[in-house]
């Protein structure tokens, strides 16, 4: 059966916008377009020792076999949950499917009727699409603007406003610009005003940190935090996330996140892919400290080749060119590839219009003339 015409003409609309998506084949590149951050999605070690665990342990099964409250939560969740738990220093964490139904299961299901949710305007569609799902009012903030956060956390101050829970919800590191906010500054307004602060970290675990354990518990915060979200797919790269926090949360949870109780447990092997790629987290720097020499690189060779100004500010793995039109910036990444080197241009809608980009994703296995050589090749296509 064809399309609906109403569907037929929003494929159409995105083709004549050149904004239409399709999946892409994989292509021997050098990677600048992966979140795998630290090489861990690569890693034989992690693969190895995480088949030997599952042997060690006579665990035999492929799959969950249902969901966590069913009969799909196998012994491997709990030591794993409880060895994130540890790692972060904090009571306790909650594993979910993935970033997105951890993103999901939390702002569906703990903000309540008549509640608030302040949130930065660049967050996640996950974080977006679980706030339209919940019945609390919510308000977005200007990007990193922490003016903006108290302006309106000071409109909030009435006299029933005691009866209001309020969250303010950001990202530590923001997936489209690699830049992160003032989470102390967000963290004393939130202290301020009484208001319960969740952090999402799914770019900062495996890159800040000591050990890459994030830009909260690095900067020790986790105490101030209501709940972080840690996604497993980028730094530590395997499958998963969790939500970390209060023993009282995780049981809330449990009850009540609709993506957690509805749908079939992570398998055995991915549960304990976790659990190996966070043991190598605790012990394994080398790899952190390429990736911290590589972006120090990357951003003097920016300045070098005279095309920082075109860059977003940022200290992260990800670093954003700015290159306004679809067209142009498709052109730009075809060219890129073209000579080896897997860039991605990010497109409106995806980000705002004006404001469509290259992203160049930096890793530990990057070497220094591959950098030199696709910024290279960027200031010729672009001047």
């Amino acid at each position: 059966m064809k399309l609906p015409k109403s569907l037929q003409a929003k494929l159409q609309q995105r083709q004549a916008n050149n904004a239409l998506r399709q999946l892409p084949m994989g292509k021997d590149l050098v990677d600048f377009a992966s979140n795998d951050y630290i090489g861990f999605a690569h890693s034989e070690t992690i693969f190895s020792q995480t088949h030997q665990y599952l042997l060690d342990n006579n665990i035999k099964t492929n799959g969950a076999t249902g969901s966590r409250l069913i009969s799909g939560n196998h012994h491997l969740y709990e030591a794993t949950e409880s060895f994130i738990a540890n790692f972060h220093q904090v009571e306790t964490a909650l594993i979910f499917n993935s970033g997105y139904d951890a993103n999901v299961g939390f702002f569906s299901a703990v903000p309540q009727r008549n509640d608030v949710i302040l949130y930065d305007e660049l967050c996640h569609a996950s974080i977006r699409d679980g706030i339209q799902m919940s019945h609390a009012k919510a308000y977005k903030f200007g990007h990193n603007d922490t003016e903006d956060l108290a302006r309106l956390l000071q409109k909030l101050q009435t006299p029933n406003s005691k009866l209001q829970t309020v969250y303010i919800i950001t990202e530590s590191v923001f997936s489209m610009d690699g830049d992160c906010p003032n989470l102390e500054e967000l963290a004393a307004l939130a202290e301020k005003y009484n208001a319960y602060l969740v952090i999402d970290e799914a770019h900062a675990l495996g890159v800040f940190g000591e050990l890459g354990e994030g830009v909260v518990q690095s900067l020790g915060l986790q105490d101030k935090v209501f709940a972080h979200i840690m996604t497993f797919g980028k730094g530590l790269g395997c499958h998963g996330a969790a939500i970390l926090g209060s023993a009282e949360l995780k049981s809330y949870l449990v009850n009540f996140a609709r993506s957690f109780i509805y749908t079939t447990g992570l398998s055995p092997h991915s549960v304990a892919t976790i659990l190996v790629a966070y043991q190598h987290l605790a012990t394994e720097k080398s790899a952190l400290q390429s990736l911290r020499n590589n972006i120090l690189f990357f951003n003097q060779e920016k300045l070098r080749l005279g095309v920082k100004p075109m860059f977003v500010y940022s200290k992260s793995a990800i670093q954003c060119a700015i290159i306004p039109g679809n067209d142009k910036v498709k052109s730009i990444a075809t060219q890129l590839q073209q000579k080896g080197f897997d860039v991605k241009p990010i497109l409106s809608p995806t980000v705002p219009e004006g404001q469509e980009r290259l992203r160049f994703c930096l890793h530990s296995y990057n070497s220094e003339k591959e950098i030199s050589n696709v910024l290279e090749l960027l200031a010729t296509f672009v001047f």
